[in-house]
């Protein structure tokens, strides 16, 4: 199909589809593409960065993460996965059959949902807000699936704000497994403060919590504290992990394992 000819919004869409499959792009290589001018590209951009799935830098756009940008769940279902499968194995050593769990709306708990798709671990039962894992586990024998309701945020493909926090607050699960955008001097960070009100819901609902996240997420900090690592009983991290990093864990007395990842997999760094 000729871009030229597509209207704004089918243009802005594919544009999206593009960078996000991509990770970024430059403009001049965006209108040469789409067969626009210059001005229109950056129009487009500027749509799309309002509507938050992109961000935009001087002569092009990313759909990367950064201290203040969270990227979209369809570039982070993309990224880190061989890293993502690494902990997400080693998390369900934690799941005993009888036990209700609480999984947040990170890529790296969906790789445990994915897991649990394959019914080794039953009877369980699973508290979610991420679209992506009730989806992936509504017909699953075995599995008592609870799904947190809320405000639906597309660009998370989660079920968020106050009557979510209030669901939780109702629930008292065995484990919560969860992941954030970064990690630094003792502290979880999140770019968004409506998704860190919900992560410390789940965090205060569980007996134990766990911390999921791939190498690239140490030695960074996002715009908002979640909570202090203290308050993770472990951090499972896959083996890129650099020894930088992990003497910084060591300083903050930070209980974590690092975990073999089979190699071959997606280096694009991720968000959670």
């Amino acid at each position: 199909m000729n871009h030229a000819q597509q209207g704004p919004a089918a243009r802005q869409s594919a544009m999206a589809e593009q960078v996000l499959a991509d990770g970024s792009a430059t403009a001049a290589e965006l209108a040469e593409r789409f067969g626009v001018s210059l001005m229109t590209i950056h129009r487009d951009l500027d749509e799309l960065e309002r509507q938050g799935i992109v961000r935009k830098f001087r002569g092009g756009v990313t759909a990367q993460p950064s201290g203040v940008f969270e990227s979209n769940v369809q570039y982070r279902l993309k990224t880190m996965r061989a890293e993502k499968a690494a902990v997400a194995e080693r998390a369900l050593r934690m799941v005993e059959p009888g036990m209700a769990i609480m999984l947040d709306d990170s890529t790296s708990t969906l790789e445990i949902a994915r897991r649990l798709r394959l019914g080794e671990v039953t009877p369980l039962t699973v508290v979610t807000n991420f679209l992506q894992a009730i989806n992936m586990l509504s017909d699953q024998r075995g599995i008592h699936l609870m799904a947190l309701g809320g405000d639906y945020d597309p660009l998370h493909s989660s079920f968020l704000g106050v009557s979510c926090v209030e669901a939780i607050g109702q629930l008292r699960v065995d484990v919560c497994f969860a992941s954030t955008s970064a990690v630094h001097g003792g502290y979880a960070y999140h770019q968004e403060q409506h998704i860190v009100s919900v992560k410390r819901a789940m965090l205060d609902a569980a007996a134990r919590n766990v911390l999921l996240i791939d190498h690239t997420k140490l030695a960074r900090v996002a715009l908002h504290r979640v909570v202090p690592l203290s308050r993770f009983d472990l951090l499972l991290v896959d083996d890129g992990a650099s020894a930088e990093a992990l003497r910084d864990l060591d300083e903050h007395k930070v209980t974590y394992e690092v975990c073999a990842m089979t190699r071959g997999g997606d280096d694009r760094a991720g968000a959670t």
